[in-house]
């Protein structure tokens, strides 16, 4: 730093932002050397920074960055990170309104609370707390002192029982809360019996009293259901209005440098029901290799019409994903992009982002390069459409395209589909419910989607791509955020080898379990009764996926790099692997903004945090859907699989259509039933009656509770029961008792004698 003068206005204003503290005059001017009549004009130039609302001043005459927070301020803590760190918000930071929040971690052994003992402080508290600037957007906090926990809201069904005389009653939605709550007339804030509210506790542990704070629907209307998911899972909703005018004012991408590949029949495959289409492909065979293809997956250019921190960014990264119901989306970009500029509708121009590929015949992928291209969309179609002209009847519109894209397709395809068998990914068979809701909004049908070749191609061009992108960033030694599947827990696998070992099947010891190993079992029990039971049991043994910026390979795909690429429409991660590509490629505007390279900790964290809630949205909606579907059948008796056993009862799933829900243990027979843990099986211990995993029973319908989305059923008969075999020496776990007093959905007993005889 040059000395003995007055900085820029751009130097001081880097110093100033640099600075982990507030800094006054005199840094300053040791800093640069100041002296003389240059302080005049130091402070004319702070003055006008400071006018301009370029740096923040306080009463000490110190100087700071108005981004960075103050010394003492108000946070609540929301997370706990991978490391156990507590990590804290400014408690009136928005996302949307100030951007990403900075990351604030609270100093485990900095609190000032005071002598005497304290609880610890927990997510969901507010406290007061000194921050200590670390670095951009970082900082350490101490505890000042705890503020409390903010009022719990909690999501439940209204109603005005008679025997209540006047008071409301709330259930929660949320099976874990086995507690109701009263609400007086004063505190109903307008609802009526049926409406599903969020309610705010009032009373003490004790009292159980709470009011109203919001009308969210009534149970009857079928919309509501997935209303209950997208609050309890606080999924947003509504785009910010800057957001929302960002995206109404986006308009056609010149086409510029970008490679034309208007001309290329490239075409779009997704589901009958599909609205925004942001994937296209194309093959060809290499010229060069006999036997190999050259391969393009065209996306939609995301990257383009979605810029760094702008508003659109900003909701869009909050969202991290779209979710899907039933009957809606709740997308994560406004339908202005979704439905219109990044998608790749027909015989329209569209800027994407494309992976050019070449494979060999073998399907290992030689090489790959990235352009920036424009599209048009020779056909939108679909799964069956694409399947019934591969099978040899094509519609008029395929008919010109069977030699040109369909058979090309194909036999790519199949390619790949060898080199997929060859490294041995994990190929489970478990079916995909299909719902068909009615023109009332109500489910009509249950059933099972087909799985057709069709959505085979797709998927196995779209891993290539996400390949590619991974491999593409890491030759450039550019940031990538890799979507990574562990390998399983050994704890998870040394429960599996146990199950397994009860149905006769035996899982090598002593070595690094692969996906082959369990394929091999797949095999095995292919066509037999416990298949579907096998399936389930090795997905439940599986890693949960997350987003990382450390690669550690995606175990269930049996590769050792991928990224997500090739949905920026409805994915934030993959946007940010666009981005990342266009900047390592130097393909122009919309790349990987600079300060981002030091987030994509923060990307993985919050980015899978925000799948696992859509996720739970989604199943949830699901469950309470089909508990409304199956209260018209109370009563009514069903063919039925055991899915889990725990210490409290059974769950099984009904055939065809595969809902879900609780045996309770007080059900099974006038006698005690201890849980054998290692076998998977309720054990009674007077009769030896067994009741296990894959246990084929007829089953009645009791409870169908549309809210919670919770089934309960009681057993008729067993129909057929999994042979099982005793565990080899070594390998049998410690029985462990169920209670003596057994709860399903917070319902005790009966009686007394029925708690003894349970």
């Amino acid at each position: 730093m040059a000395k003995g003068r007055v900085p820029t206005r751009d130097e001081l204003l880097a110093f100033i932002k640099q600075s982990t503290t507030p800094i006054g005059k005199r840094e300053i001017t040791r800093a640069f050397g100041i002296k003389g009549d240059q302080r005049i004009e130091l402070k004319a130039l702070l003055r006008d920074l400071r006018d301009t609302g370029e740096v923040a001043a306080d009463r000490a005459k110190t100087f700071r960055d108005p981004a960075a927070l103050t010394d003492v301020t108000v946070l609540e803590i929301v997370r706990v990170d991978k490391d156990g760190h507590l990590i804290a918000v400014p408690r009136k930071h928005d996302d949307e309104k100030d951007g990403p929040a900075p990351r604030i971690e609270i100093d485990p052994h900095g609190s000032r609370a005071g002598p005497g003992p304290a609880p610890a402080p927990a997510v969901g508290d507010r406290v007061l707390a000194s921050l200590k600037r670390r670095g951009k957007d970082t900082y350490e906090a101490r505890i000042i002192r705890r503020l409390g926990s903010g009022p719990k809201k909690i999501l439940g069904l209204y109603e005005e029982p008679a025997d209540r005389r006047g008071l409301g009653l709330v259930t929660p939605t949320d099976r874990k809360l086995r507690r109701e709550f009263e609400v007086r007339p004063a505190d109903k804030n307008g609802a009526v019996p049926g409406d599903i509210v969020w309610i705010e506790e009032t009373g003490t542990a004790l009292s159980h009293r709470a009011r109203v704070i919001e009308r969210i629907g009534p149970m009857s209307d079928p919309r509501t259901v997935s209303l209950i998911s997208i609050a309890a899972n606080d999924i947003p909703v509504d785009f910010p209005p800057a957001a929302a005018e960002e995206a109404e004012r986006a308009k056609a991408a010149p086409l510029g440098d970008r490679l034309d590949l208007r001309q290329v029949p490239l075409v779009t495959i997704d589901g009958e029901d599909a609205r925004d289409f942001d994937d296209a492909v194309f093959a060809e065979p290499d010229p060069d290799h006999e036997g190999g293809w050259r391969l393009l997956v065209a996306i939609a250019d995301v990257a383009w019409y979605v810029r760094h921190d702008k508003p659109l960014d900003r909701a869009a990264y909050r969202r991290g994903t779209s979710v899907y119901f039933p009957d809606r989306v709740v997308p994560m970009l406004p339908e202005a992009l979704s439905n219109n500029w990044c998608s790749l509708l027909p015989r329209q121009d569209r800027p994407v982002l494309l992976a050019e590929m070449w494979i060999d015949a073998h399907g290992e992928l030689k090489k790959h390069r990235f352009h920036r291209a424009m599209m048009r969309s020779a056909a939108r179609l679909t799964y069956n459409r694409l399947q019934r002209a591969a099978d040899g009847h094509p519609d008029d519109e395929l008919e010109p395209l069977m030699q040109s894209v369909v058979k090309p397709l194909y036999s790519a395809f199949k390619v790949l589909l060898a080199a997929r068998e060859k490294r041995g990914a994990l190929d489970l068979d478990l079916p995909e419910r299909l719902v068909r809701l009615g023109e009332d909004g109500r489910i009509a049908e249950i059933g099972v989607r087909e799985r057709l070749d069709s959505h085979k191609l797709i998927e196995e061009f779209m891993v290539l791509a996400n390949v590619a992108a991974a491999h593409a960033l890491e030759q450039r030694h550019a940031p990538c955020l890799y979507r990574v599947h562990d390998n399983p827990d050994p704890a998870k696998l040394e429960a599996l080898r146990e199950f397994l070992g009860t149905l006769g099947i035996a899982l090598p010891t002593g070595q690094r379990l692969g996906p082959a190993d369990l394929n091999r079992v797949l095999k095995a029990v292919e066509g037999k009764p416990v298949a579907r039971l096998v399936n389930e049991t090795i997905l439940r043994s599986q890693s949960q996926a997350v987003y990382s910026p450390d690669n550690l390979g995606h175990f269930g795909l049996a590769l050792a790099r991928y990224a997500h690429f090739t949905s920026p429409i409805r994915r934030f991660p993959d946007l940010i692997v666009h981005r990342a590509l266009i900047a390592a490629y130097g393909l122009g505007e919309g790349g990987l903004a600079e300060g981002d390279r030091g987030r994509f900790v923060e990307f993985g964290e919050h980015l899978s945090m925000c799948e696992r809630r859509a996720v739970m949205a989604e199943r949830g909606a699901m469950d309470r859907y089909v508990a409304a579907y199956m209260a018209e059948h109370v009563g009514a008796s069903f063919a039925a699989r055991v899915t889990s056993v725990t210490r409290f009862g059974l769950f099984a799933a009904l055939d065809g259509s595969g809902a879900d829900g609780l045996i309770p243990i007080r059900t099974l027979g006038q006698e005690f039933f201890r849980h054998d843990e290692g076998r998977q099986l309720l054990i009674g211990e007077r009769t030896g009656e067994t009741y296990g995993l894959g246990d084929r029973l007829r089953v009645k319908l009791v409870e169908a509770d549309t809210a919670t989305g919770g089934l309960l059923f009681d057993v008729l008969e067993v129909i057929e029961r999994v042979e099982r075999h005793a565990l080899p020496r070594g390998q049998h776990r410690p029985a462990r008792s169920g209670p003596r007093r057994p709860v399903a959905h917070g319902k005790p007993s009966r009686d007394k004698r029925s708690r003894r005889r349970n």
